[in-house]
C-alpha cells in the first residue's frame, strides 16, 4: 500500500433495507438474535465487497450491528443503559443513553464483528469506536454528578476495549470524538487528557474523527490529541478550513485525514471538485500524511450513492497520484 493518499472511509454504511426491517423486526420480538446476528454478518460482507471493488485502502467494517454510535455502547457498557428518545439531527433519534452506575468494561463489544470482517480481506480494517468525551456528552449522567469523573471513567472503558482490538490484530483504531467542540473553553483539556487514557500503552496507530462544529475553536489546540491521524470534514464547506492550515500550519508529526464528500448532500461529486480539494491540500500537508476520505460516516446515504461518491473519491486520489508522479 502506497502511503501517498491513502483511501478509508469514517466508519458508518448505509444498512440495505433487509437489515433494517430486521433490526426493527427483532426489537418488536419478532426477529431472534441468532437470526439478526446473520443478517447483519451478510451486510457486513457486502460492505467489505464494495471496498474491495472500489479499491480503498483501509477497511472499515461499516457498523450494521450499530443504531447509534453512542447509543450502542450505551448498550454494552456495564453502568449504562438505553434512555428516551431524543432527536440527534433532522428527523434520526437515538435512544440517549443512561450513566446510571459506575461504567465498568467486562468484555468485548466490538471484537467478534471486527474479527468477522477482518476475516473477509487481507486490507487492513480499522477498529471503530466512540470517544469517552462524546459518549457522555451524548448521554444523561444520573452516577458522578462530575463531567470529569464521568469522562475519564468512560475513558477508562474504552481504554480496555482499544486494547481488546489492538490484541485481537487491529493496526489502526478509530476513536470518534465529534463533540470535542462542543464546550472548548470550558473542558477541552479535558478531552485531550481521556484521549490520552484511552491510547495510553495500546500497540495500534489511532485516528480520530471530529465532525462538523466550531473547528476553528479547537484548531491549533487539537493538536494536542495523542493520536496519529485526525480526521476532519473539508467538503460540507467547500474546504474552507484548510485556511486554518494556511494561517497556522499543520502539525509535521501529525497526519491529516482530509474529508472530499459531503455526506449529507445527495449530490454525487464530480472527480474535477474532489482532486481540487485534494491539490489544495497538498499545499499544506505532504501526500504521505495525506488520508483521502468522506467528510463524516456514510450511514445517511443510500447503498447506491454511497458507492457512486466512493468512486469519485478514489478516481480523483488516482489522478492526482498520476498528475503529480506520486
Amino acid at each position: 500500500m502506497s502511503n501517498a493518499l491513502r483511501t478509508t472511509t469514517v466508519g458508518s454504511f448505509a444498512k440495505p433495507d433487509y437489515l433494517q426491517r430486521a433490526r426493527n423486526r427483532h426489537s418488536a420480538g419478532k426477529v431472534t438474535a441468532k437470526e439478526l446476528d446473520g443478517l447483519t454478518r451478510q451486510a457486513t460482507k457486502e460492505v467489505i465487497e464494495v471496498q474491495k471493488e472500489l479499491g480503498l485502502d483501509v477497511f472499515v467494517h461499516g457498523e450494521m450491528e450499530r443504531g447509534d454510535m453512542v447509543g450502542y455502547f450505551g448498550e454494552n457498557l456495564p453502568g449504562m443503559r438505553p434512555g428516551e428518545l431524543v432527536r440527534s439531527y433532522g428527523n434520526r433519534y437515538y435512544h440517549k443513553p443512561v450513566i446510571a452506575s459506575e461504567v465498568r468494561w467486562d468484555a468485548p463489544v466490538t471484537v467478534d464483528l471486527w474479527r468477522y470482517a477482518q476475516s473477509l480481506t487481507d486490507k487492513p480494517m480499522k477498529g471503530m469506536l466512540t470517544g469517552p468525551y462524546t459518549i457522555v456528552e451524548w448521554s444523561f449522567d444520573e452516577h458522578y454528578g462530575s463531567r470529569r469523573e464521568a469522562v475519564l471513567a468512560m475513558a477508562r472503558a474504552i481504554h480496555h476495549e482499544a486494547e481488546a482490538l489492538a490484541k485481537a490484530g487491529a493496526k489502526y483504531i478509530q476513536v470518534d470524538e465529534p463533540a470535542i467542540h462542543t464546550r472548548p473553553g470550558e473542558d477541552f483539556d479535558l478531552a485531550v487528557e481521556a484521549m490520552g487514557v484511552v491510547v495510553k500503552g495500546v500497540s495500534a496507530e489511532f485516528h480520530t474523527h471530529i465532525c462538523y462544529g466550531d473547528v476553528p475553536k479547537i484548531y491549533p489546540g487539537m493538536l494536542r490529541l495523542p493520536v496519529t491521524q485526525i480526521h476532519l470534514a473539508f467538503k460540507n464547506a467547500n474546504f474552507e478550513l484548510l485556511h486554518l492550515l494556511e494561517a497556522d500550519p499543520w502539525d509535521s508529526k501529525k497526519e491529516l485525514g482530509l474529508g472530499v464528500l459531503d455526506v449529507h448532500d445527495h449530490h454525487v461529486e464530480s472527480v474535477e471538485e474532489v482532486k481540487e480539494g485534494i491539490k489544495h491540500a497538498l499545499r499544506l500537508v505532504p501526500a504521505d500524511r495525506l488520508w483521502i476520505e468522506p467528510d463524516c460516516g456514510l450511514k445517511t446515504r443510500t447503498p447506491e450513492e454511497v458507492r457512486k461518491k466512493l468512486r469519485v473519491m478514489v478516481a480523483a486520489r488516482d489522478e492526482v497520484r498520476r498528475d503529480l508522479a506520486l
